[in-house]
């Protein structure tokens, strides 16, 4: 398969990067600081706080999905995963590239957006204690955060691409396992964590998975 790794050299974006070199895919990988990338993948430099989708055109051509490892690392980033997001989606219309799998997090679900302004109080897939005490903290804790994960959320469901959302709770630096459990359009329950690794194994999976088109995946070890 060849593929288009955006923010490809962030923590997420360099494991999706090397497992799917390492599965055989052609990569091109997308990012602000082309000199940390393989020097086995195409690399388009590009920096999605400011860059519009014309810069990403060229890293799509003939590509057959797109994985968007967008994400705030600080508040010098704010607005870059909706923004960036906002950008691959034209890039892609304009490319003829349709499926898409993008990195979101777990609580994302009951954070409300301009696309989902009442969203439901509790995932269902959260147990008491997530639901009266875990989630209620972290989404104070990380308010700006997942604010913009949810309209970045927003942006994939009214783009008209084929789009599978990946939702892990908190991350670690753990190995690749493949053993985590999954959940359609809900958390896992009782699992607060999961690898780094591990959801990069899972991003490539879903990316052939048709059922999953559409939908958010859940997942925790």
């Amino acid at each position: 398969m060849k593929l288009t790794v955006v923010a490809a050299t962030g923590r997420i974006g360099t494991l999706v990067t090397e497992q799917a070199l390492a599965a055989g895919h052609d990569v091109t990988a997308v990012a602000r600081n082309p000199a940390a990338l393989s020097t086995r993948t195409r690399v388009v430099p590009a920096d999605l706080l400011r860059d519009g989708p014309d810069v990403l055109v060229p890293a799509l051509a003939g590509a057959d999905a797109v994985v968007s490892c967008l994400g705030r690392r600080t508040a010098a980033d704010a607005g870059v995963t909706p923004r960036g997001t906002q950008a691959i989606v034209e890039a892609m219309q304009v490319a003829g590239v349709r499926r898409v799998v993008a990195i979101s997090a777990a609580p994302i679900g009951t954070v409300p957006s301009p696309g989902r302004p009442a969203p439901p109080r509790h995932d269902p897939g959260d147990g008491l204690l997530m639901r009266t005490v875990l989630s209620p903290l972290v989404k104070t804790v990380f308010r700006a955060y997942y604010a913009e994960l949810a309209v970045m959320e927003d942006v994939l469901r009214e783009s008209g691409t084929d789009w599978t959302v990946v939702r892990p709770p908190r991350l670690t630096n753990g190995p690749l396992t493949g053993t985590y459990r999954t959940a359609v359009d809900r958390n896992v329950r009782r699992g607060p964590t999961v690898s780094r690794a591990d959801v990069a194994h899972l991003v490539l999976r879903v990316l052939e998975q048709p059922a999953t088109v559409h939908r958010t995946i859940g997942l925790a070890t």
